[in-house]
């Protein structure tokens, strides 16, 4: 058997250098008859093997019959032959289905839509990102305008409700406060809560009260069928490419920025590649088509009710936020937006703090606890002053001359209460009896008196008397005068 090439020379030899078969079998050193043979072959047909026999041969028109009727998976066929007798393995029933039933792939319709009827969103996901000590996911919305292809992308640390409906403010502030009439989203939850096949969905009612205030309907896409929002697809992937590709993301807070001046400078005026024009000049023919948005914004919090704890704080993804100590362990409820969350008491809103996307944060208000330190320093002036009242039956009579005469007359009880610890409460009521007497009310005249009678001498003890006669019978010492004469030199030195 020969190959490809060698037929190629073999039939260049005869039809083009006119070469018999003996001249060509010498040149390429074949047999002549080999050569014969390939002369008169109308077109190069390599030897074929005969086909193996397998185990599925007398199963395969039952197969193609089961497949022209149904569309079972190779798994379901391979289930009804083993009930037919089939002893063999599944591979081959697979290979076999792949070749009779080869994967077509979709075929789609190009829609189009006129200039201000329709907007198309997409959440999108690029890795995670730092914030504070922890790793959140990076998420970012994106909203396409059907007819311009006009982009707005915003990123978010989270896809929740609120998230959500703030992203699509923001997005119809970009476009001038203007509504397209209608807005395809698939079927996630914050849009659809149910969908099943030949129903209508059951659209998320918060999601549509914010469509019935902006005044656009919404358009939800079938059941596995991303492909009919193509616009909002090909943009999120447009973004992974162009925007997030090999950018160096230091910090959660300039994305945002960084995004507004690329969809500035680069999404939004390049030449698009299907409609060969820039978006933002297609837009300039769309804007005026669009609805002009409500004067008033959407209330966009997500409504949670909590309790707060003993330590004044109410819980919110992992994180402690503070209200005011006087509704410690009351029932509250929790108002949680993009930016903010606030803290309401029967419509009373009481406390505001900035949403903390770090996780196990304890965020305190400095105002909160006042309320309960200063409870507490009036438990305590309460219990200093009772404890004042008890040391003389004129304690009370004192306090008030001290509040008259002093500043602070705290300031006084609070050293006397120490006084009469040191001195003992006797010592300190014999005290105050005195200052009572002289009119001088003040810790330090307290003070002054307790030291006084600290320093006391002891009694005297009785005096003896002696008379005259006793002294002439005292006998006295001579004096010894040794001291008072002069050193005299040594007379055996001097010779």
């Amino acid at each position: 058997m020969i190959d490809y090439e060698t037929f190629c020379k073999i039939r260049d030899y005869h039809d083009k250098q006119r070469l018999k078969a003996g001249q060509i079998a010498r040149a390429l050193e074949l047999d002549q008859r080999t050569v014969s043979h390939w002369i008169n072959a109308p077109r190069y047909q390599p030897r074929q093997a005969p086909p193996r026999a397998s185990k599925l041969d007398p199963y395969k028109p039952l197969i193609n019959r089961w497949l022209e009727c149904h569309a079972y998976s190779a798994q379901q066929i391979f289930q009804h032959l083993q009930e037919e007798g089939f002893d063999g393995g599944y591979t081959i029933v697979k290979e076999y289905v792949r070749i009779v039933r080869p994967r077509r792939p979709a075929a789609f319709l190009t829609l189009s839509f006129a200039p201000g009827e329709c907007a198309q969103v997409d959440w999108g996901t690029y890795g995670s990102v730092a914030v504070g000590e922890t790793r959140r996911k990076l998420s970012f919305f994106v909203m396409v305008l059907a007819y311009s292809r006009m982009m707005y992308v915003e990123f978010t640390l989270s896809q929740t409700m609120e998230q959500f409906l703030a992203c699509h403010q923001h997005a119809f502030a970009f476009f001038g406060n203007r509504v397209p009439e209608k807005i395809m989203v698939d079927n996630l939850k914050s849009a659809v809560l149910k969908r099943l096949t030949g129903e209508a969905p059951v659209f998320n009612p918060r999601y549509l009260d914010f469509s019935n205030h902006f005044g656009f309907t919404i358009k939800a896409c079938n059941i596995r069928k991303g492909n009919e929002k193509g616009r909002v697809e090909n943009g999120v992937g447009y973004i992974k490419k162009n925007l997030l590709n090999g950018l160096q993301i230091s910090d959660f807070s300039v994305l945002n920025p960084a995004a507004q001046i690329w969809l500035e400078s680069i999404a939004n005026v390049r030449i698009h590649g299907e409609t060969h024009k820039r978006p933002v000049d297609l837009f300039t023919e769309e804007q005026p088509c669009l609805q002009i948005g409500p004067g008033q914004p959407y209330d966009i919090g997500t409504v949670l009710s909590v309790r707060a704890s003993s330590r004044f704080r109410v819980n919110h993804e992992t994180n402690r936020y503070s209200v005011p100590a006087e509704y410690a362990s009351t029932a509250l409820t929790l108002k949680v937006y993009q930016d903010r969350l606030c803290v309401y008491h029967q419509d009373k809103l009481i406390a505001r703090h900035v949403r903390c996307y770090d996780r196990h944060r304890d965020i305190e208000h400095p105002d909160h606890p006042r309320a309960l330190l200063a409870q507490r320093r009036n438990a305590r002036e309460q219990k200093l002053l009772g404890r004042f009242l008890t040391l003389s039956p004129k304690a009370e009579a004192y306090y008030q001359a001290l509040a008259q005469k002093r500043l602070n007359p705290r300031h006084h009880v609070q050293k006397i209460v120490a006084l009469s610890e040191i001195y003992g409460a006797e010592a300190v009521a014999r005290a105050m009896d005195d200052a009572f007497t002289y009119q001088a009310f003040s810790c330090e005249y307290i003070a002054n008196l307790l030291e006084s009678r600290q320093r006391l001498l002891p009694e005297p003890g009785a005096l003896h008397l002696t008379r005259r006669q006793d002294l002439l019978d005292l006998d006295m010492p001579e004096p010894d005068l040794s001291a008072y004469e002069p050193d005299l030199p040594d007379t055996e030195d001097t010779q």
